[in-house]
């Protein structure tokens, strides 16, 4: 597997006014914009040809991919070779693609679209606000389920049933090795008859059988394309390229499109960074001290 697509085309609504002229993916974590961090987790899995999904007001997402001569010279003039080494890197982490998605029908449209660069092979998917911990390795992990089955597979995350209803859901049962075999899926379903606690999170690997049954998906909630409502009838699909399967994520993940969540990875990426953790860490001390 060596090619990827991050949907990238969401309006970031709830970051308005911040979002107004800015893409939510350029939200900085520290020095680096959120989408920076997912599409270095697609790297780090050998994933080197990646299509974004894109819309209007996101030609900023192009330009921070790419070179920018002047920026560079000018460091190099000034022998600031840290910053250059950084600024560079953004530049040459894949070979990345741009798809204007036009109208916004869903996750499952969007990745209908890279349907002609991906040609008939398994692929990735990575949605740009989930940020996954650095040192999880569960891209490869799904890889290797999807070579074992021939199927797609979805990541999953144990929640607490009250927050099942803000994500697709998963019935699944166990195989005789870590993953599951997933039975249904239902996109945002009511707690009371949610089939499980398991939520399926932004990470895909999929076969490319997809496209056809996408391409067959009516308009579901909201009027959108669903990638869930296609995920469901592949699982009781037969033939090549038919069945779901699930990993489960046990790892640090935050959610960079939620502001409670945005800021936590802020701090929690701050108090990791070698030079500004001390300084966060003392700060915080100072600043949760009780209140005489």
């Amino acid at each position: 597997m060596r090619k990827a697509i991050i949907p990238a085309a969401g309006l970031g609504t709830r970051f308005l006014p911040a979002t107004k002229a800015m893409p939510k993916e350029m939200l900085p974590l520290i020095d680096r914009p959120a989408i920076q961090y997912v599409v270095e987790e697609a790297v780090r899995a050998g994933l080197t040809d990646i299509v974004m999904i894109t819309g209007r007001n996101k030609r900023a997402l192009e330009d921070h991919f790419d070179r920018e001569p002047f920026l560079e010279q000018s460091l190099a003039n000034k022998g600031d070779l840290s910053k250059l080494a950084a600024v560079q890197k953004s530049s040459m982490l894949a070979d990345i693609h741009y798809l204007r998605q036009g109208d916004p029908l869903g996750l499952g449209h969007a990745v209908l679209k890279a349907r002609k660069h991906i040609g008939n092979e398994p692929f990735a998917v990575l949605l740009g606000d989930d940020l996954l911990d650095e040192q999880d390795e569960i891209l490869n992990e799904m890889a290797d389920v999807q070579r074992l089955t021939g199927g797609s597979v979805v990541a999953l995350m144990e929640v607490h049933p009250s927050e099942i209803s803000a994500y697709g859901c998963a019935d699944a049962t166990q195989t005789a090795g870590k993953h599951l075999r997933i039975k249904g899926l239902v996109e945002k379903p009511n707690p009371s008859t949610a089939p499980s606690n398991l939520a399926v999170i932004g990470r895909y690997v999929l076969h490319p059988r997809i496209f056809d049954i996408l391409a067959e998906t009516p308009p579901g909630r909201g009027g959108e394309i669903q990638l869930t409502d296609a995920l469901q009838t592949l699982a009781v699909a037969e033939g090549p390229g038919s069945g779901v399967y699930g990993v489960v994520f046990r790892g640090r993940r935050f959610d960079t499109g939620d502001k409670l969540s945005y800021l936590k990875a802020i701090f929690t990426l701050a108090l990791e960074h070698v030079d500004l953790g001390p300084g966060i860490r003392e700060w915080l001390d100072e600043s949760l001290l009780p209140v005489p």
